[in-house]
């Protein structure tokens, strides 16, 4: 935002004697970097970047504050002359929770012009004066204290005005002449007719200040954040008084920005009031944080006296109980940033200066923690899809309706996945699959002239549930293109399911996977991580010295059924061979021929033993005699 030099010196005498080099650099030591510094209207404006937890800074009192305290210097006095209140002109009836305050006041105006040097000030920060009195005032006091006043033309109110809930389908004119349909989620200020502003985001154009106006109703009120914030974001409307509404006012400054906006009409166009009054009163404080010197000197890195601590604190407003472990602090009410002792921490250290704080290493405070089961397994599985040439790929967890809507299971509806704010419809939608990302990828890389795509996303897909979206960590493979061709040995072909089938039994799936066609020669497989086995624990195999006796082969050429599946055969054959003597036991060539007998095929299997020393012809014999048992009670014969 913009801070004019001229009206922070006037809120802070000590800057007037700073240059604007040293005004920024002491900026940013606080926190608050300068962007930039402009010469307009005859004076200097900073733009400077304040975060969004930081609305107590954005005005020049704000900023102001901050160099006091880092400056130990005094400011000016902030007391304008408070209005004798009496019974109420227009009834003001605060039906809800979200505004506990509203000062107001009624007054007549008279003749007169903003003055030209509000004028000057508010076209400095780019900021159009109207040169209406009551409008340019509200202005002028956003910018100078932070606090968003309003003002109504009191003779177009109809009867008593009230802070209630907007009634669904109700319409607002706002100022920028747009109609709006309001929810009951939205915050009004109305009279006997209707809405007449949205609360603390903009006013209505029936109630608008003119020329002709004559008298004015005057708003100054405390207004919840997160219910501005969401009224603005729902009508897309961010204007200066929902910017800073929406990251927290100052309620103690209602009814002394009412008094200051009485002030100013009073003395420019010689308005007189005719009544001033407060409905509601200030919330209640939260409860005073304890700092402890233990969590002081841990933030720290050092030991911090409780005096020095204590007297940073007091010059940022904070009232201070010194006790004898720590300090009891209660934050002022502009600070709604200062919630726990670690926020008090950082605040001392900030204007104690980042610079004094030592470089030292932190603490060990224990073991290396052991990894969790599931990152094991990730990880695992991310190696494993890398060694079978998949490539891993990250994208977007945001797809659009139509993508998800042809991926989404039909029990996982997507008005329970839908953002109230998206980016733009292509990101509206939380991810019901991984799948039509990495669709998209792929297709992307087989129109560059990719011959195979390989890709996998670990990630988490989104199912609709009574309490918000459910996350549901899951594993995505697509697999398209060409594969082989390269030499007369590997002949080309294209990818087929059985291929992602394969991978999905690889990697430890039991049951079938349901594989999908997405169309151009790609298919993709899509499941949940809870469906494949956990990592195990990594195991070092113990050492089995080389032998240096021969190795002995032996094949057994067996008939057996078209039915028969190898690892039911080889699984009985390995059980009835010696374990630490078989070094290999496969399958090296099938023969399948109308001269073998029907529903036959011959399988050729190979077996390699070796031991520790010279292996006798019989007791190999043995073993051999022992594998053709096994195989024959499966079924299998010796083939002649």
């Amino acid at each position: 935002m913009w801070i004019e030099r001229k009206v922070l010196a006037q809120e802070l005498p000590a800057v007037a004697g700073l240059d604007t080099r040293h005004v920024c650099e002491l900026l940013a030591a606080l926190g608050f970097p300068v962007d930039g510094v402009v010469s307009r209207e005859g004076t200097e404006a900073l733009d400077v970047d304040i975060t969004a937890n930081r609305g107590d800074a954005m005005s020049h009192r704000g900023i102001a504050r901050e160099l006091a305290t880092k400056l130990a210097q005094p400011m000016a006095p902030l007391a304008p002359a408070e209005p004798v209140e009496g019974t109420p002109i227009v009834d003001v009836r605060l039906e809800v929770m979200a505004c506990p305050v509203y000062s107001t006041a009624v007054l007549e105006l008279g003749s007169g012009s903003t003055p030209l040097e509000v004028q000057s000030f508010l076209l400095a920060l780019e900021a159009s004066p109207k040169r209406l009195p009551a409008v340019d005032a509200s202005n002028e006091l956003l910018h100078r204290y932070g606090h968003p006043t309003h003002a109504f033309d009191a003779d177009r109110i109809e009867g008593a005005v009230s802070v209630r809930w907007a009634r669904a389908g109700e319409a607002l004119v706002t100022l920028d002449g747009i109609e709006r349909t309001l929810t009951s989620l939205d915050m009004v200020i109305a009279d006997e007719q209707g809405p007449i502003a949205l609360a603390g985001v903009m006013g209505g154009e029936r109630t608008k200040v003119t020329e002709g106006t004559r008298r004015v109703l005057l708003e100054s009120a405390y207004f919840d954040a997160k219910t501005v914030r969401a009224a603005a974001r729902r009508h897309s409307l961010h204007t200066d008084a929902s910017h800073r509404f929406g990251r927290g006012a100052d309620p103690a400054m209602a009814r002394i920005a009412r008094n200051q906006l009485v002030e100013r009409l009073t003395q420019w166009c010689g308005a007189r009031l005719v009544g001033a009054w407060t409905a509601g009163s200030l919330p209640v404080p939260a409860a005073p944080t304890f700092l402890k010197t233990t969590l002081l000197t841990r933030v720290a890195g050092e030991i911090l006296s409780l005096a020095e601590a204590a007297e940073i604190l007091e010059r940022l407003g904070c009232a201070v109980a010194m006790e004898a472990h720590g300090l009891r602090v209660q934050a002022p009410t502009w600070r709604h940033d200062l919630v726990i002792a670690e926020d008090l921490a950082e605040e001392v250290l900030r204007l104690r200066g980042y610079e004094r704080i030592p470089s030292v290493l932190p603490p060990m405070e224990g073991p290396p923690q052991t990894l969790s089961a599931t990152y094991l397994q990730r990880q695992k599985l991310s190696r494993r899809l890398a060694h079978l040439g998949f490539h891993q790929t990250v994208t977007y967890g945001f797809i659009s309706p139509e993508a998800d809507g042809a991926f989404s299971a039909p029990d996982n509806p997507p008005e329970g996945r839908t953002l109230s704010n998206p980016l733009g419809l292509e990101y509206s939608v939380m991810r019901g699959s991984l799948l039509p990302s990495l669709q998209t990828t792929a297709e992307q890389n087989l129109r560059q002239g990719a011959r195979e795509v390989r890709l996998f996303e670990l990630g988490p897909a989104y199912t609709s549930s009574p309490s918000g979206p459910r996350e549901v960590p899951s594993l995505a493979l697509v697999w398209g293109g060409t594969l082989g061709g390269q030499d007369y040995l590997t002949p080309a072909r294209a990818v087929r399911e059985a291929d992602l089938t394969g991978i999905a039994h690889d990697l430890g799936l039991t049951r079938a996977p349901e594989v999908r066609s997405l169309g151009e020669g790609l298919f993709g497989l899509e499941l949940p991580l809870a469906d494949l086995p956990l990592a195990g624990d990594r195991i070092i195999p113990t050492f089995r010295p080389f032998s240096r006796f021969p190795v002995v082969e032996r094949d057994l050429s067996l008939l057996v059924d078209l039915g028969q599946t190898y690892e039911a055969l080889a699984a009985a054959m390995r059980v009835a061979l010696p374990a630490d003597t078989l070094q290999d036991l496969r399958c090296v060539d099938v023969f399948r021929h109308r001269s073998l007998p029907e529903g036959r095929q011959a399988w050729l299997l190979r077996m390699r033993f070796q031991a520790d020393r010279t292996l006798v012809g019989d007791e190999v014999d043995g073993w051999i005699a022992a594998a053709l048992g096994a195989a024959e009670s499966l079924g299998a014969k010796l083939r002649a």
